[in-house]
């Protein structure tokens, strides 16, 4: 006769009130607004101006106008001939006399635009790191249930960095399937300007060369990855050099549980990673309209730009009730 398992009961879900509603209601009407305005600076450089002796054909459009008609494609869900369309019923209406780029302009200048991030700065900085993935195309979820999965479904791997303090993207790696996260880590800390005091992620992260390169960043970093539960110590106390931060979060972990040094280090924040991850799928959705790997980069670049603005908007500021 074997022994039945016990029920553990699972701990009831916290419950979070926010302080802030009325302003925070009054962004979340804002996000929808379809009040646009362009300033008289954003006029002049919508066509850069002609550069003398400059052998080939000169740009019609600045990329201030590309990525204008591009983050309006995004925001408002659209194609690029639906952006095309909206941008000149929009100067009509406005009694702008600007001339709009078509979609095989928004194609091809999407390629290789540099697209810059907003960001507000913190008196510290602390990053939270994850990924999840992006569909391009293949069959839906139902079908997949169903049927398995089939060899036409592809898939993007988006990296983020987000500021736990404001919730911002402060980094953005768009790569293939196949790339793992701790190869991300490198060029998303080649974004960041700033030192950086926390750096938090799963046990993905765990590796040698994550922790060089968060040393060489910043190397009085708190680094606040938990080590994998086979994990050993990498470098014992015999060695001359500094207790390595891995090796003494493990000791922690040994001495007092998993579970306390998470409470300890405030590793929990790590979640504000995931719920960046979740507002971007809701906003945006799931899927990447865009079929070469340069303009993929482009539009997740756009999605995360358009995110930080509606981010600087306003944020709920909740705490815990029961």
């Amino acid at each position: 006769m074997s022994k039945k398992k016990k029920k553990t009961r699972s701990q009831p879900k916290s419950l979070y009130r926010v302080r802030n509603w009325k302003e925070y209601d009054a962004s979340l009407v804002k996000r929808g607004s379809l009040t646009v305005w362009f300033s008289e600076e954003a006029i002049a450089a919508w066509t850069p101006e002609k550069e003398a002796g400059k052998r080939g054909r000169q740009r019609d459009y600045s990329d201030l106008a590309i990525e204008t008609a591009l983050v309006l494609k995004e925001v408002y869900g659209l194609t690029n001939r639906s952006t095309e369309g909206f941008l000149l019923s929009l100067f009509e209406i406005m009694q702008i006399d600007l001339p709009v780029p078509d979609h095989t302009t928004l194609s091809v200048r999407g390629r290789a635009l540099s697209v810059g991030i907003p960001k507000q700065r913190d008196a510290s900085l602390h990053i939270v790191v994850d990924s999840t993935g992006l569909k391009i195309y293949g069959e839906g979820e139902w079908k997949t249930r169903k049927h398995g999965v089939s060899k036409r479904r592809t898939w993007r791997k988006l990296h983020l960095g987000v500021n736990a303090g404001n919730g911002q993207i402060e980094a953005v790696v768009l790569s293939k399937a196949g790339v793992s996260d701790a190869d991300a880590v490198e060029p998303m800390l080649e974004q960041v300007e700033e030192d950086i005091e926390s750096f938090g992620g799963d046990g993905a992260y765990d590796k040698r060369k994550v922790y060089q390169k968060i040393r060489d960043h910043s190397p009085d970093c708190d680094m606040k990855i938990p080590p994998q539960k086979n994990a050993r110590i990498w470098q014992h106390g015999n060695c001359k050099a500094p207790p390595h931060p891995r090796d003494e979060n493990l000791r922690c972990i040994r001495k007092r549980g998993r579970r306390a040094w998470k409470k300890d280090a405030n590793y929990h924040q790590r979640s504000l990673a995931e719920t960046a991850m979740f507002r971007m799928k809701i906003i945006f959705g799931d899927k990447l309209s865009t079929r070469l790997l340069e303009t993929q980069e482009t539009q997740a670049l756009i999605r995360c730009r358009a995110l930080n603005t509606m981010t600087h908007l306003g944020m709920p500021d909740s705490y815990k009730s029961a």
